[in-house]
């Protein structure tokens, strides 16, 4: 069995997409890994990557989604980190680099760090709130919701600076 490379996330080791592609490309030259877009919009997008065997047959594919307001680098490269999340997930689902799991390191900290932006985005959007806000009624009404995002916090911290 092939040791992969691997990056500990709270405690646990995740193998690369770099780790996942390069093994693939090594030992699978004749499959293909191509990618389709099943939705881009300004805001996200939604990628599946699909593996074909020589004969063209599909034998796995990886979903993933990316909003562009989810990290600094998503700003500017939403796309390009979707399409690297739908390579690992496609190939982890044919079998490569499956020691733990089948995200890979890559998606495992984009998600912790979506997870803290949200965390840090909330936290200041509350102390906004209680800030710039003392009535209790118009303060209920402008608490954030449990489905919020983070760019409905930001459209929320803009909306408070003008007060």
């Amino acid at each position: 069995m092939h040791q992969f490379k691997t990056t500990n996330i709270k405690g646990k080791p995740y193998v690369e997409v770099v780790e996942r592609l390069k093994y693939f490309r090594a030992n699978f030259a004749d499959y293909s890994l191509t990618t389709e877009v099943v939705q881009l919009t300004p805001d996200f997008c939604v990628l599946n990557a699909i593996i074909t065997d020589p004969m063209g047959r599909i034998v796995a594919s990886g979903m993933a989604q990316e909003d562009r307001t989810s990290s600094a680098i998503n700003k500017t490269s939403y796309v390009e980190n979707c399409e690297s999340s739908a390579w690992g997930r496609a190939l982890g689902n044919f079998g490569i680099g499956l020691e733990v799991s089948i995200a890979t390191a890559d998606e495992m900290a984009m998600a912790i760090g979506k997870q803290q932006a949200l965390d840090d985005i909330r936290m200041q959007y509350h102390q906004q709130l209680m800030a710039k806000v003392s009535d209790p009624d118009k303060r209920y009404k402008l608490e954030a919701r449990e489905n919020w995002d983070i760019a409905k916090y930001e459209s929320g911290l803009k909306y408070l600076s003008t007060l």
